[in-house]
């Protein structure tokens, strides 16, 4: 309680305690009224698509790669370079306003993305920004894709082709601002320039080979192998646009999704085995579920509904790092989330319970970070059958 009013006396200082107490009412509701979420076959995959949702509101321009990550919600730089948000209470400082960055309107909704993707070899500092985000579920492999996103330049930027998209299966961060010379999955083999203040969009389809869940959107190639092309008279020498409204999803024919042996479907339901929820997600440090997490939920929520004598216990873990307390309580109000997702879709109290173990019982070393990854799980035990 006290949280969500910190949250909205900070955006409005003279709100009363009373109003204060309603709003809590209100987002408590707002947070527990969860229902089954996921994706079918032709859906957009990317969360968050048009930049729209925030972990916080913005209180200014982006400096540092892991700003972008702490404001958009789902969205990170993979590296270093910054990332810039546009939005309600965004404030360009005052001396890159007068350059015209900000005067844009987004394509659609109140939000939009700036990157700059040109610049290298003119010395110009984060010369190679990135956005990157988990999507809602892997690729199957064999299945087109149809990949589209906006963009319109700064009017004093150069304009270049070679904006594009790659997917990882793992999540890519780096510890530079470095060109990220992977082999893009798309990218425009014209030149984007549209005129001042319209918005282009940029298009194509691919087969995926392998079960990639991480998008990046920027420039993968040099500025060498990069077209540019000065517009105004008064170009700058980099090139920077803004990105709007990300689409990628299945075209038909749909395949059939692999099902891998070790598919939480394919376990037995043998009372008092304990079985790993592998595909849930959460933001670092939090509690709320990603939207990746709702394939597996929803394997979950089938097998409750098609057993209706199936009790399970939901079982939270994380690594060591931070205290004994502090551990226990972010592992129980992650089974916490799992249990209110299904406990929100149907399934019945008494056939859930949840707890958490903190770091008490790790599966792997705590030395790496590897380790640590395989330590902070989701789990579930089959209590009666």
């Amino acid at each position: 309680m006290p949280n969500y009013c910190l949250i909205v006396t900070s955006l409005n200082a003279f709100i009363s305690v009373d109003r204060c107490l309603i709003l809590v009412v209100w987002l408590s509701f707002l947070s527990s009224a969860i229902v089954a979420q996921g994706v079918k076959d032709g859906d957009n995959i990317v969360p968050n698509p048009s930049f729209e949702r925030f972990v916080a509101p913005p209180v200014g321009w982006s400096y540092r790669g892991s700003f972008f990550g702490q404001v958009v919600k789902y969205w990170f730089s993979p590296t270093t370079a910054s990332p810039d948000i546009y939005g309600p209470g965004v404030k360009v400082p005052q001396d890159w306003a007068d350059k015209g960055f900000g005067q844009q309107t987004p394509r659609s909704g109140k939000s939009m993305v700036g990157l700059t993707l040109w610049g290298c070899t003119n010395g110009k500092p984060h010369c190679r920004e990135y956005i990157s985000v988990q999507l809602a579920e892997p690729l199957v492999p064999g299945q087109s894709y149809h990949i589209e996103f906006w963009v319109t330049p700064l009017p004093r930027s150069l304009r270049i082709n070679r904006i594009g998209a790659f997917l990882s299966e793992e999540r890519i961060e780096r510890k530079t601002d470095e060109l990220l010379a992977f082999p893009p999955h798309f990218f425009a083999q014209e030149i984007a320039q549209p005129a001042e203040g319209v918005w282009a969009k940029l298009s194509g389809q691919f087969v995926a080979t392998n079960e990639a869940e991480y998008l990046i959107i920027g420039n993968f190639f040099t500025d060498e192998q990069t077209q540019t092309k000065a517009v105004h008279p008064q170009s700058f020498n980099y090139a920077y646009y803004y990105v709007d409204d990300v689409l990628l999803k299945k075209i038909p024919p749909f395949q059939p999704v692999p099902i891998k042996p070790d598919d939480i479907s394919r376990q037995p339901l043998v009372p008092g085995k304990t079985i790993r929820l592998k595909n849930i997600y959460f933001e670092f440090d939090k509690y709320e579920l990603m939207p990746r997490s709702y394939v597996e939920l929803n394997k979950l929520l089938q097998i409750l509904n098609e057993n209706p004598s199936l009790h399970i216990a939901i079982v939270g873990h994380t690594d060591n790092i931070g205290s004994v307390n502090y551990n226990l309580w972010l592992s129980r109000r992650r089974a916490k989330a799992v249990w209110q997702y299904l406990l929100d879709n149907g399934i019945a109290a008494e056939r859930l319970q949840y707890r958490g173990e903190g770091k008490a019982k790790p599966i792997a070393s705590n030395e790496t970070e590897a380790g640590r990854f395989q330590n902070r799980r989701v789990e579930f035990v089959i209590v009666k059958k």
